[in-house]
């Protein structure tokens, strides 16, 4: 997808699952490796981004440390990005550590006739996906305050089911209450989401939704249990016109993972 100049113009990133200590390993490969070699390929492709949204699992075994890195290494593409909390990570400790004037977890960012809402989904402790009272006011608040603007919502957890059982168990719980509220607001053009660490579209009536593929790994899709793909590391690209009208695309890594270990039982 080449860059139109009077487009807004996002990269959407996901599921890093950045570990502790430089060098380690999650299921056979280096995480951070394939985290920089995205972006690296995302920006000498696009050459600029109006916004980087990260949508969760930032971290396998947040820290300090993870966090940080992921700061730097961001920050040094001096482009917006925002930050949302996925299954894995600490909400806390991002907020505390991502809080940059570039690099933070900003959950309402204005792009041009455009708002992108970000959502907390987590359910600390668990995997599962849900969204609180408060973070379903925040967004029919943000709706109600701007009709006037376009409006794309972001999430860590899916909110419609892929067709694979086991991740489907931990989808957003109350997903009807979100389309609810989206189904009142026609401003609401697509909502984009990460964890299932794959590439989808799905039917969302009037609005798009997609899923976005991992930094890393992949899931295979349509699968009964977890199996993990050798699809190569991704990211999705997303452009929003001043009418309304949006285009995005997904885009992979050239070269395989290496030292993958499909056979994982876990991560």
């Amino acid at each position: 997808m080449t860059h139109i100049p009077d487009r807004l113009s996002i990269l959407q990133i996901s599921d890093s699952h950045i570990l502790p200590n430089p060098g380690e390993t999650l299921l056979g490969i280096d995480t951070d490796h394939y985290f920089r070699a995205v972006l690296e390929q995302a920006f000498a492709s696009e050459h600029r981004f109006d916004l980087i949204l990260f949508t969760g699992d930032l971290a396998q075994h947040p820290g300090r440390s993870n966090y940080q890195h992921i700061l730097n290494t961001l920050e040094a593409y001096k482009t917006p990005c925002v930050c949302l909390p996925g299954n894995h990570d600490d909400y806390e400790l991002m907020q505390e550590i991502l809080n940059t004037e570039l690099v933070n977890c900003r959950k309402q960012v204005f792009l041009g006739d455009w708002q992108i809402v970000s959502l907390n989904s987590q359910v600390p402790g668990t995997p599962d996906g849900y969204l609180s009272n408060q973070e379903l006011t925040f967004l029919e608040q943000c709706l109600d305050a701007h009709p006037d603007r376009y409006a794309l919502i972001a999430m860590h957890h899916h909110c419609l089911s892929v067709n694979s059982p086991w991740m489907d168990t931990m989808m957003i719980e109350n997903a009807q209450a979100l389309f609810a509220i989206i189904g009142k607001h026609p401003n609401v053009k697509a909502v984009t989401f990460g964890h299932i660490h794959q590439a989808i579209e799905l039917d969302a009536g009037s609005v798009r939704a997609w899923g976005s593929p991992s930094t890393c790994f992949q899931f295979q899709p349509a699968s009964t249990q977890l199996v993990v793909a050798d699809t190569p590391p991704g990211y999705r690209l997303i452009q929003l016109s001043a009418d309304g009208r949006l285009e995005s695309e997904v885009h992979h890594l050239p070269e395989p993972l290496t030292g993958l270990k499909t056979d994982a039982q876990g991560y």
